[in-house]
């Protein structure tokens, strides 16, 4: 047993390794210990400092970085990295290998599809006016669909799309939905070619 805190009602795939001073099945605001159940898949690996909030489904394979947090009642497939620092907020889709950098947030509502990879600092909002009245009531995730990539310091505002193998460039501002296999820079983004018309890709 290592130096970490396990709460009731969690359930371990087989080679799960836990590092120190990870808490792994923390009950959210309102419900007690076990109340809802947590389950971790085969072979997933949690470094220290880690928090895993109670009642997420989690498949095979899981990455995290330290100090990585991931909230309540979260859907989160097999082969899924989430880098160190980064914050996954509650009530998420996350599809199979997906890849997220270091101190990337992921707000209430996102969905992120089969492969799509966000690079380090990316922020997705959710709340088109903080604050406002009936803010909670009006939350939209962003949409992140399979093999869409997210450059690193990209910004997506609440309730936008990114098409399938769209490529967002470093730094952008995504203010609209982005059609599939679109390349996109600037603030506010723009696009500016096809995938197909990258050398390299």
């Amino acid at each position: 047993m290592g130096n970490y805190k396990m709460y009731p009602n969690v359930e371990l795939g087989k080679n799960v390794i836990i590092e120190d001073y990870c808490t792994i099945g923390r009950p959210p605001k309102g419900k007690e210990p076990g109340e809802l159940k947590t389950i971790i898949g085969d072979n997933a690996v949690i470094r220290s400092n880690t928090v895993i909030y109670a009642g997420s489904i989690i498949g095979n394979g899981l990455q995290t970085g330290h100090q990585v947090t991931v909230r309540e009642c979260n859907q989160i497939g097999d082969n899924v990295s989430i880098g160190t620092g980064s914050c996954i907020e509650h009530h998420i889709e996350i599809k199979d290998n997906v890849r997220m950098h270091s101190q990337v947030f992921v707000p209430e509502y996102s969905k992120l599809g089969t492969g799509c990879w966000i690079g380090p600092n990316v922020v997705i909002t959710n709340a088109k006016y903080p604050q406002s009245i009936n803010v909670k009531a009006n939350l939209k995730g962003a949409i992140i669909k399979r093999d869409a990539k997210i450059g690193a310091n990209a910004t997506l505002l609440p309730g936008v799309t990114i098409g399938e193998e769209a490529l967002i460039g470093a730094g952008s501002v995504i203010v609209k939905d982005i059609p599939a296999k679109k390349v996109v820079v600037g603030n506010p983004g723009q696009i500016i070619k096809e995938i197909s018309e990258i050398d390299e890709y």
